[in-house]
């Protein structure tokens, strides 16, 4: 069966974000898709120094949930992304988390399904859904799309229950989602996957 790895990157396991995610999964659920929610909000993590590390071994240095999640992510075929604003921006230990994430993958996330999930009670939304899309697309990673951007609106959980529209863009969000996995994995299993390319690095040391 297809999973989907969905992540709380609010420090509030239950409020707005969460809401949002937890719409998503009962469209998933319905359509054959496992899930798993993993909330990160309120981890202690720090971000990425830069230490090379993970050129020459298996996962970050600092061995915290973000090489959990990494294992758990190398088997999956999407990831969900879900955040608050914070200043225009996603929350900050969540970017620190997903710095760490990508950029420590030992395996090729090329053709897992992608999407961001932002949650605000009034601006910063698009701002905000830019910064986590930025990760999918630089890993090769479709992205999924829905009715309307992937936000929701309200400051409270019960706030986003009553944003009909926003609820409406996570089932059509998950829904779009889950036929993309479907797709590939039979494109895949009659075509093989798209060719990668990694030879070419720029980089102009010599000044040229």
């Amino acid at each position: 069966m297809a999973k989907v790895i969905l992540i709380n990157g609010s420090p509030r396991a239950d409020q707005c974000t969460a809401t949002a995610l937890e719409e998503m999964i009962k469209t998933f659920n319905e359509e054959g898709i496992e899930t798993e929610l993993i909330h990160i909000g309120n981890k202690n993590i720090r971000g990425c120094a830069a230490c090379g590390y993970c050129y020459t071994h298996d996962g970050c240095v600092f061995n915290d949930i973000v090489n959990e999640v990494n294992a758990k992510l190398e088997k999956a075929d999407g990831l969900v992304v879900g955040s608050p604003v914070y200043y225009s921006s996603p929350n900050g230990t969540l970017i620190s988390f997903l710095d760490r994430l990508f950029y420590s993958a030992q395996y090729d996330m090329h053709m897992k399904v992608g999407a961001g999930v932002v949650s605000a009670r009034r601006g910063g939304t698009t701002a905000s859904f830019d910064v986590l899309n930025k990760y999918f697309s630089i890993s090769g990673m479709p992205i999924a799309t829905s009715t309307y951007w992937n936000n929701v609106h309200g400051f409270t959980a019960e706030d986003v229950k009553k944003d009909e529209e926003g609820l409406q863009v996570m089932r059509n969000l998950a829904r779009n989602m889950a036929f993309m996995i479907k797709a590939i994995a039979d494109a895949k299993e009659k075509y093989g996957m798209p060719k990668v390319e990694h030879d070419s690095f720029t980089s102009f040391p010599d000044g040229k």
